[in-house]
């Protein structure tokens, strides 16, 4: 479907099998990618995006607002817990922030590392969400990109968020810090991601450990030491690639709380991302003091779950989940499969504080050898400046597990890329 306006990207030509092979190999071995296929299809796509300059420069300055903004709502947040109960943390975390009193969390010396996800939109650039709590994308935007621009003259890339996450990291830190990678370990996957990390960490003379959660003894000053049989001492940074809203599901006697009501260790992120990370947290603009003129401007109107249900035309909305991972959970009235848009209206009815509706935006797609797709160009910022794009492609305007990973270049000073037809 075309909508006569012109993207601010294009798609280069795809590499040549065998070099992309090339590529594809050193991504793998070298830089952790160890999930390139997506059941039968693959994982990395063979071509990349070139975005153009002054495009780059407008989404770095609308993500490092829309970074302000959200820590400047979620301080407030945390002075205000009785707005907690609208953004469908889990039972067990509202029961801990449920009281009159300020949330305390975080520390001075947090790392904060936020994505956002943008697409190119009949209205311009739109937000369909902010990864807050544990953004991911860390291989595809650092290894995979670089490996790419190798091929690609004329081409750079948009920067490295792992590499500005250690840096960031080490400028507060001794050398020779421990530094705590956790991650949901029956997951191959999120191993991949703290590889990733602890890679930067360590080049930066900066010590790792890839722990669970609950592989940490907390004591009662809100410190805490390792338990894990390969390593020993106290913790002086916490890396969380574990989402927030999976910690409840914890034994209690792993001290799974202790992260959310006296964690006094430094952290990307701390806990208290929860809070913007809902997809409810727009339920609550209107009650907030603390202005948020960019994030109003670019996220699609939000409201509770039961608007798709009332209205005669659903097909103008998108149903999510209040928390999520890949799109996990997020349906489109006549792009998603019936079944599912019905699970999800069912799920919405039954639990309506778990869901929001957003209204839908048309995605202006890109034709990749006449094919249409829809981008997704997720951009970090790392302590509120812009650090890298993780991108995702779909042929639908759907973005959740399914989409391939797609590199973002920047034109480089004589750009001389081919442009694919």
């Amino acid at each position: 479907m075309s909508f006569g306006i012109e993207p601010p990207y294009q798609a280069l030509d795809p590499l040549p099998p065998p070099v992309f092979r090339e590529v594809w190999l050193e991504t793998v071995f070298d830089e952790y990618k160890w999930d390139p296929q997506i059941g039968d299809t693959a994982a990395l796509s063979s071509f990349a995006l070139l975005l153009r300059a002054d495009a780059w420069r407008e989404l770095t300055g609308l993500a490092e607002r829309l970074a302000a903004e959200a820590l400047a709502a979620e301080a407030e947040l945390l002075a205000r817990p009785e707005l907690c109960g609208a953004l469908g943390l889990p039972r067990a975390v509202r029961r801990l922030w449920g009281g009159r009193e300020p949330i305390r969390i975080g520390t001075e010396r947090d790392v904060r590392v936020i994505r956002f996800d943008f697409h190119h939109t009949t209205e311009g650039w739109r937000i369909s969400e902010a990864n807050i709590d544990t953004p991911s994308g860390f291989v595809e935007s650092g290894g995979f990109s670089r490996r790419m621009a190798a091929r690609y003259p004329g081409t750079v890339t948009a920067g490295d968020p792992a590499a500005a996450l250690a840096r960031a990291a080490a400028g507060r830190l001794a050398s020779g810090a421990l530094v705590a990678l956790i991650y949901a370990t029956a997951y191959a996957d999120d191993r991949q991601v703290m590889l990733c990390v602890a890679r930067e960490m360590r080049r930066l003379g900066l010590r790792d450990c890839l722990i669970g959660p609950a592989q940490l003894r907390w004591q009662t000053d809100g410190s805490a030491a390792l338990i894990a049989d390969w390593e020993q001492g106290a913790v002086d940074y916490l890396v969380r690639f574990f989402p927030g809203e999976w910690l409840p599901n914890l034994p209690r006697r792993s001290g799974w709380g202790r992260y959310f009501d006296s964690c006094r260790v430094p952290a990307s992120n701390p806990l208290s991302a929860m809070l913007v990370q809902s997809k409810r947290f727009p339920l609550v603009w209107d009650r907030l003091s603390t202005p948020i003129p960019t994030w109003r401007a670019l996220l699609p109107e939000t409201r509770e779950a039961g608007v798709a249900r009332r209205d005669a035309q659903p097909a103008g909305w998108v149903l999510k989940p209040a928390f999520g991972r890949a799109g996990d959970g997020v349906t489109i009235h006549g792009v998603s499969p019936r079944r599912e848009w019905d699970q999800a209206r069912r799920s919405a009815l039954l639990h309506p504080g778990h869901w929001v509706a957003q209204r839908r935006f048309e995605a202006v797609p890109i034709a990749v050898k006449g094919v249409d797709h829809y981008p997704t160009l997720g951009v970090y910022t790392v302590d509120g400046r812009a650090a890298g794009i993780y991108a995702r492609i779909a042929r639908q305007p759907l973005i959740n597990h399914t989409a391939s990973d797609v590199v973002v270049l920047l034109p480089s000073e004589s750009p001389s890329a081919r442009v694919s037809s």
